[in-house]
C-alpha cells in the first residue's frame, strides 16, 4: 500500500494550470522529496492533498482510501507556509489550543510527546514570538504531529535555517520515519540537505510530474566524473577535450564526465607534460542531477 496515490490531478487558477494532470506515488515509510522551481505547483499539490484547495479533476488516495474520508483525514498532519501560532502565547499554550481543536484526550501527555520529538522540551514555556526561526519551524512540526499522524506534509520547512537548524531538522525527520512510522512528504529548494535524508524523489515542472525515482535509482543513474587539478588547467582542458566528449572547467577544477578510468586520464596528461596535483572520482549530487534534468527538458521543449 502507498501513503499517497494521485492520478490525473488538476487545479487551475484564472484558466492557467497550477497542477496539470499530475500523477504521484509516495510509498509508506518514505521521506519523499518534492522538487521543483518556484511556481511549479508543489505547494498547490500539497494544499490539494490536505484539502485546503478543491481540485478541478483527478483522484487523491491516502493509504488506499479517498482523501476526503474522515477516517483517513485524521491520519494526516501538515505544516504549510507557517505554524499559525499566537505570538504572545507560550509554546505549550499554542499546542494546548491545537489539542482542544483536535479533540485530543490526555493533552498534557501528547504535548510532552511531540515536544520531545522536536527537541523542544525545555522551551515549553517560551513565548512563540521569542522563538528563533528554527524553533518556530519545529513548533509547527510539533503541532502537525499532534494526534500521531501516519502522514506528515511539509512545505519548505528547512528554508531560511542556519546550518545547525538544518541538522536538527534532518535528525527530526529521520526520527519521525524510523521510530514513529510516519511517512513524510517534504518540499524544499535546498537540494543538498534534501539529498541527505530523502528515500524517494518527485520532480514537478509547470504542474506536471516529470520524474519519480528512489534515492537508489538516482544514485545508479547519476553521472560519474573525474575531477582534477594541474598547474596548467587550460592546457589540461585542451588535451582532455580532444579525447573525451564532455570536459568542463568548473571552479578550480577540470571535470571529465562519464570517465571511469582516472589512471588513463593521468597517463594522458603526463604524456603531454602535465602533472596532476589532485584527482578524484565522484558522482553528481541531487542539485546537479536536477539541473541537468531541467536542461534536457528545456532543450526538448525548444526543439518541439
Amino acid at each position: 500500500m502507498n501513503a499517497i496515490e494521485i492520478r490525473n490531478l488538476s487545479k487551475s487558477f484564472r484558466g492557467m494550470y497550477a497542477v496539470d494532470h499530475l500523477n504521484m506515488t509516495v510509498p509508506v515509510g518514505a521521506i519523499y522529496g518534492f522538487i521543483g522551481e518556484n511556481g511549479s505547483g508543489k505547494s498547490t499539490t500539497e494544499k490539494l492533498i490536505c484539502g485546503h484547495l478543491v481540485a478541478d479533476g483527478g483522484e487523491i488516495r491516502l493509504f488506499g482510501r479517498d482523501y476526503t474520508d474522515p477516517g483517513v483525514r485524521v491520519r494526516v498532519g501538515a505544516l504549510i507556509e507557517n505554524a499559525g501560532c499566537f505570538p504572545g502565547s507560550s509554546v505549550y499554550q499554542n499546542l494546548m489550543m491545537q489539542c482542544i481543536n483536535l479533540g485530543i484526550e490526555n493533552a498534557d501527555e501528547e504535548i510532552t510527546r511531540v515536544l520531545g520529538i522536536v527537541r523542544m522540551e525545555e522551551n515549553a514555556n517560551l513565548k512563540f514570538k521569542k522563538c528563533s526561526l528554527g524553533m518556530k519551524q519545529r513548533i509547527g512540526i510539533a503541532m502537525a504531529l499532534l494526534g500521531d499522524p501516519a502522514l506528515l506534509i511539509l512545505d519548505e520547512p528547512i528554508n531560511g535555517l542556519d546550518t545547525d537548524g538544518m541538522r536538527i531538522m534532518r535528525e527530526i525527520l529521520v526520527d519521525i520515519t524510523k521510530n514513529y512510522g510516519c511517512t513524510v512528504l517534504i518540499s524544499s529548494h535546498i537540494l543538498g540537505e534534501l539529498e541527505k535524508i530523502a528515500t524517494h524523489y518527485g520532480v514537478i515542472r509547470r504542474g506536471k510530474m516529470i520524474m519519480e525515482l528512489s534515492a537508489e535509482e538516482m544514485e545508479k543513474s547519476a553521472r560519474v566524473f573525474v575531477s582534477l587539478k594541474t598547474a596548467d588547467m587550460q592546457g589540461a582542458y585542451r588535451v582532455l577535450k580532444e579525447k573525451y566528449a564532455d570536459v568542463r572547467r568548473e571552479g578550480e577544477y577540470v571535470r571529465v564526465y562519464d570517465a571511469e578510468d582516472s589512471a588513463a586520464i593521468v597517463d594522458l596528461l603526463m604524456k603531454n607534460g602535465l602533472a596532476v596535483s589532485e584527482i578524484s572520482k565522484n558522482k553528481i549530487g541531487l542539485e546537479e542531477y536536477y539541473i541537468e534534468l531541467m536542461s534536457k527538458k528545456e532543450e526538448k521543449r525548444n526543439d518541439a
